[in-house]
């Protein structure tokens, strides 16, 4: 099995891409929400560690972006819990499909939480930075503070690339992206 990774910018077109590779996903986001929406266990470790802002049966969206942009030692704290599980999740995901021919990997913290192998294909999605936060604008919760921590605790882009085996150009049309990942998995497969 190739484990294809995809790394780049917060609101590059990661997913979209990732979509468009046409192999099983393991999207660490989505991961992410299914954790804060259905695990009672890592609740209870969040509301133990940030009380001031875990107070339901359920941890809401808006609950988490107010504890990070109260402070960075939150957002620490938070993937420090969070993130032992997304590793777990990765695990079951590729026992589950390790039959295929090639996996896609989403995770944004791929390279930062070292969840990358020698093997791996890493393609980096680069966009230009005014259309990227065009588009992150148009999110719901958007928030320039909360944008800047995630920052902080993400290496950077050119070293991204730097690692990276391939690069595409995102500028957001399919017709672009699929000739590009077309040029990319020829040479992989």
């Amino acid at each position: 099995m190739i484990r294809i990774a995809v790394v780049g910018d917060i609101g590059s077109g990661k997913s979209h891409i990732a979509k468009l590779l046409n192999y099983p996903i393991f999207n660490a986001d989505l991961e992410v929400v299914k954790i804060y929406k259905t695990n009672k266990r890592i609740l209870k470790i969040l509301k133990k560690e940030l009380p001031k802002f875990f107070t339901s049966l359920s941890i809401k969206k808006e609950e988490i972006i107010k504890a990070i942009v109260d402070s960075e030692k939150n957002l620490k704290k938070i993937t420090k819990i969070v993130h032992p599980e997304i590793r777990k999740k990765l695990n079951i995901f590729l026992k589950n499909n390790k039959k295929e021919e090639a996996v896609i990997l989403d995770i944004p913290l791929l390279l930062e939480n070292k969840l990358n192998q020698k093997g791996d294909i890493i393609i980096f999605i680069q966009s230009k930075k005014t259309e990227v936060t065009k588009r992150l604008k148009k999110r719901n919760n958007f928030s320039l503070d909360l944008l800047n921590k995630f920052k902080k605790i993400q290496l950077s882009l050119s070293y991204k690339k730097k690692k990276s085996h391939f690069i595409i150009k995102n500028n957001f049309t399919n017709k672009s992206a699929k000739i590009n990942i077309q040029k990319i998995l020829k040479k992989i497969l």
